[in-house]
């Protein structure tokens, strides 16, 4: 029996095999959940990577900055699970001219895209599926160290450090429904949206090298199942937490 047994768990972000949220689904189904998934898109892309899980779950369309998806979402969800235990949100796009080295000349449009879809997605997404958490539930958001500034990520790294703070705010005001909200602060991994950033290898170098723990950007598991335990009922108090899964990194100085 899996520490997520009868749970029904929603995760978002599944693009690639090598994506954390596919490992997260896998992950989730093994210790017993049913799982649904969303897409953008390329949504025959996830349906034909589904086909690598345990078991292909259902695959919704949601594009999270449009309200037609959003307000249609729970009712959707409805038509596969009579409710929700769990939500994963792996979301997040910057446009390239707002990264590698763009800061200072990025424009208002660009950064409020990345703010848009990487930040304020998360409170979109929770409360567009709180109608089926009435038992309560957990909600669990990848993130990246944002407490201080790394080369090429600029305006990602501004929207990670929204992210923090909307979780945090989210954890304050679901906690009522019995919703915990916390991150996953995972190290650089070389996934598809990795690697769209430019010079993403350079920002991953030094990781190896630094974490006392050492560190592996081809292995998404250590993440994933940092997630999956955060689903699980055996952080029942814990909520507005940041779970930093880095090798140590964060904790390092020069």
């Amino acid at each position: 029996m899996g520490i997520l047994e009868g749970k029904r768990i929603l995760v978002t972000g599944v693009i690639t095999d090598s994506s954390i949220a596919f490992h997260v689904a896998r992950m989730c189904q093994e210790q017993g959940a049913t799982v649904v998934l969303t897409g953008y898109g390329r949504l025959s892309l996830v349906e034909r990577i589904t086909q690598r899980l345990p078991e292909a779950p259902p695959v919704l369309e949601l594009d999270v900055t449009d309200e037609e998806h959003l307000s249609s979402l729970a009712e959707r969800v409805r038509e596969h699970v009579d409710g929700i235990d769990g939500i994963v949100h792996s979301i997040g796009f910057t446009p390239t001219d707002a990264l590698g080295g763009n800061f200072l000349n990025a424009s208002w449009q660009d950064v409020a895209t990345a703010l848009h879809t990487s930040t304020f997605s998360l409170k979109a997404l929770s409360t567009a599926l709180l109608p089926l958490m009435k038992d309560g539930g957990s909600v669990v958001a990848m993130d990246f160290d944002n407490t201080v500034t790394f080369p090429v990520y600029d305006w990602m790294g501004v929207a990670k450090a929204g992210l923090t703070s909307t979780a945090r705010y989210l954890a304050r005001y679901l906690g009522e429904h019995d919703i915990r909200v916390n991150l996953v602060s995972a190290g650089p991994l070389s996934t598809m949206a990795a690697r769209s950033i430019p010079g993403f290898d350079e920002l991953a170098a030094s990781w190896p090298q630094r974490a006392p723990l050492g560190w592996d950007t081809s292995d998404p598991e250590p993440a994933a199942r940092a997630v999956v335990a955060l689903l699980s009922d055996w952080f029942p108090a814990t909520t507005g937490e940041t779970v930093h899964v880095d090798g140590g990194f964060h904790s390092t100085g020069a």
